[in-house]
């Protein structure tokens, strides 16, 4: 076991050392012609570079797994015995050298998984009860403690910032380039930078719990999941090896030729053909979770890949989530009017009053106090504004209290509604003053992106939203989406999920990874835009981290390329197979050429799968929003 061990750690020395004895050979045949010195060289190498290769034979042997080491050893027993101790050397270099390029560019494709891993924060600054400060390790931190982070250092944990403020970058959790002001009250993620100013952060979650520990056990975890690719190849593999094994014998028995025998067992080294496939699917993983997409494995990737279908949800997903006032009509010269209106709806804890407060935050002054309302079910609010009764709601509010709208206004508030906004009337002094319209506005990137998503071969774009039909038609409208359904429960959006997979459809649900997880769970692939929630991270296939149609467009693209690259990589390996059966029929390929191709090929499908680590989607140009597009209640 100890010299077993000893030969793993110094395979790479022992690869170079055979090298130099490889050579020390050839050069003494050309130039120097000493006795034995080329035949010992070459048996030395041969040894010291077949040790490790025979071992992991023997080994895999144990397992009942014949391994490609097994037929190179076998390989090299028979060069041994007929004496061709220079191909017997070349051969297990030549093995051992591709094995040592395949682990150093293996390890770039899994460079993301180093990268997050080497950012992970080890220490944090605590803040004692007492106010004063001291170093700890992360793993001694509890919920509820309070760390200090100043500009340069890592968050150590998931929380919010109780005090101070700075610019914070997520890019390792997000894969947002750009860095965000963070003030009390924002959550941060452990392992961002807070790249300028001081912040103190009460921790929600430590550990493993933190959302970057999640991140990273979730990455590590996709790498390893096979697609279905890898898994028929491996299958392939346990039969291929065995019946290579098999042709050789044979070739033997017939034709007494061990050299061709020996030549088979080192052309049916199937490597190409089993390396290509895991390759190019940690590669496509490890691009997605440098650009904040986690994907949930080699399977996720080529079911992703095949989706014909994206469903999506309105609110949080197409739309901000975020009510505002888009349009504002007006109907009299009082603008001191609007500080009335904020001081009303203050009262109110309704989502488009708090949208109407944030509009108009501008006419409230510190001498303002918030007046005595009342609340008129179904209707508004009623208050006073300078002795004089002010009525913000509906136009039944307006209509019961003898405020009627003249046909020009009537338009305008038809033509608001129709666009999907939803309207807040103002009445004074028996007259209609404003019209205030709030919607929940379409994420500025969504048009474009849906375009760029055509051109990546999606043929439905759906729309599902609980909310009335009007609205959903105008967003649908406006972004050419190919069919909607309104005023649906989640269960309801699960039946249409299900509809379209009965039609032999791909469908992936795009989500927010909180009310859509049900939705989420019966697509062939959930996507979440979830920024970094748990529910999000554990239900969905995919996860976008910074919640962007940016990043669907990314992850759309990323598994089309990936299992592309994945068919590439399996045609190159087939066809070198094919390509030395060719040569050692025509006599071109002999056993040392044809280990150099075979491991040449290795190396080309390795460099091709390594080109998705760069991979980024051409940026569509961002169109920009109309009014119409605003108004998308």
């Amino acid at each position: 076991m100890v010299i077993q061990r000893y030969i793993y750690q110094h395979t790479t020395p022992i690869t170079f050392w055979s090298a130099g004895l490889i050579i020390l050979g050839f050069l003494n045949t050309w130039f120097v012609h000493l006795g034995y010195l080329t035949n010992t060289a070459w048996i030395i190498a041969s040894v010291i570079a077949a040790a490790p290769i025979v071992l992991r034979a023997i080994s895999a042997l144990k397992a009942k797994v014949f391994s490609i080491e097994l037929l190179v050893s076998i390989a090299v027993i028979g060069a041994f015995a007929i004496g061709e101790f220079e191909e017997s050397a070349i051969v297990t270099f030549l093995f051992l050298f591709g094995s040592y390029l395949e682990q150093k560019t293996l390890a770039k494709t899994r460079g993301a998984i180093k990268s997050l891993t080497d950012m992970a924060p080890t220490t944090a600054t605590l803040l004692t009860a007492n106010g004063t400060t001291s170093e700890v390790d992360v793993d001694d931190l509890d919920e509820g403690d309070v760390v200090i982070v100043k500009a340069g250092g890592q968050v150590p944990v998931d929380g919010t910032v109780t005090s101070g403020s700075g610019y914070v970058n997520e890019a390792s959790i997000t894969g947002e380039s750009r860095p965000i002001n963070k003030q009390s009250g924002d959550s941060v993620f452990s392992g961002a930078i807070v790249e300028s100013g001081t912040v103190q952060i009460k921790a929600t979650q430590v550990g493993d719990e933190t959302t970057f520990a999640k991140i990273i056990e979730l990455v590590e975890e996709a790498q390893d999941t096979k697609s279905p690719a890898e898994k028929f190849i491996d299958k392939f593999a346990q039969y291929y090896t065995p019946a290579v094994l098999v042709i050789a014998i044979l070739v033997f028995v017939f034709s007494r030729d061990l050299r061709l025998a020996i030549t088979v067992l080192v052309l049916g080294c199937p490597g190409a053909l089993v390396i290509g496939a895991p390759v190019s699917n940690v590669a496509g993983i490890g691009n997605g979770a440098k650009n904040g997409i986690l994907i949930k494995g080699g399977d996720v990737v080529d079911s992703l890949a095949k989706v014909d279908t994206l469903v999506f949800d309105k609110t949080g997903t197409l739309t901000t989530g975020k009510m505002t006032v888009t349009n504002t009509q007006s109907y009299t010269t009082d603008r001191t009017l609007l500080a009335g209106v904020a001081q009303v709806e203050q009262t109110s804890d309704h989502p488009l009053a708090q949208a109407i407060v944030q509009h108009l935050n501008a006419h409230l002054t510190d001498n303002t106090g918030t007046m005595t309302t009342e609340t008129v079910k179904g209707r508004g609010m009623i208050g006073t504004w300078q002795g004089a009764p002010l009525y913000v709601g509906n136009a039944k509010l307006l209509t019961e209290n003898d405020i009627s709208l003249t046909a020009a206004q009537l338009n305008d508030l038809h033509t608001m509604q129709d666009d999907g906004q939803s309207t807040v009337l103002v009445g004074y002094q028996g007259k209609l003053a404003y019209i205030l319209g709030v919607a929940d506005q379409i994420r500025p990137e969504v048009p474009a992106a849906l375009t760029a998503l055509k051109r990546q071969g999606i043929k439905h774009l759906v729309m599902l939203t609980g909310d009335n039909q009007a609205t959903a038609d105008a967003v649908a409208s406006s972004l050419a989406i190919d069919e909607v359904h309104a005023d649906l429960l989640p269960a309801d959006k699960v039946t249409f999920v299900k509809k379209f997979q009965d039609q032999g459809r791909n469908v992936a649900f795009v989500g927010d990874g909180i009310n859509d997880s049900p939705s989420l769970a019966t697509a062939n692939i959930g996507i979440a835009m979830g920024g970094g929630t748990d529910v999000a991270i554990e239900t969905a296939d995919v996860v976008l981290m910074q919640s962007s149609f940016t990043a669907l467009n990314h992850a759309v693209g990323l598994a089309r390329k990936t299992s592309a690259n994945t068919k590439q990589n399996i045609t190159i390996a087939i066809m070198t197979v094919a390509f030395l059966l060719i040569g050692l029929v025509y006599g071109y390929i002999y056993m040392a050429s044809g280990m150099f191709v075979h491991e040449a090929s290795i190396l080309v499908v390795i460099f091709n799968a390594m080109r998705l680590i760069g991979y980024h989607p051409r940026v569509a140009k961002q169109q920009p929003v109309t009014k119409q597009q605003l108004a998308t209640n």
